[in-house]
């Protein structure tokens, strides 16, 4: 069904901010490559993530920002 596919995405994106968020709040300004670690670590594997994408989180936490959006 289509609703329960659009739920699942929906719940696996909340998933993803909420993972995001904690990553933020526990490693803001730490070096690029430990929070690159901890993301590819943390962040489960569906919906997937490009590599450009979990940098540019990554770059965006070490400067002390959250882009979870919380």
């Amino acid at each position: 069904m289509i609703f329960d596919r659009v739920s699942h995405e929906r719940e696996a994106n909340r998933l993803l901010f909420r993972i995001v968020h904690h990553v933020a709040r526990q490693h803001a300004g730490r070096p690029l490559d430990e929070i690159v670690t901890v993301l590819q670590r943390d962040l489960p594997p569906a919906p997937t993530l490009a590599e450009e994408e979990i940098r540019r989180i990554a770059e965006q936490i070490s400067v002390g920002r959250d882009p979870s959006g919380f």
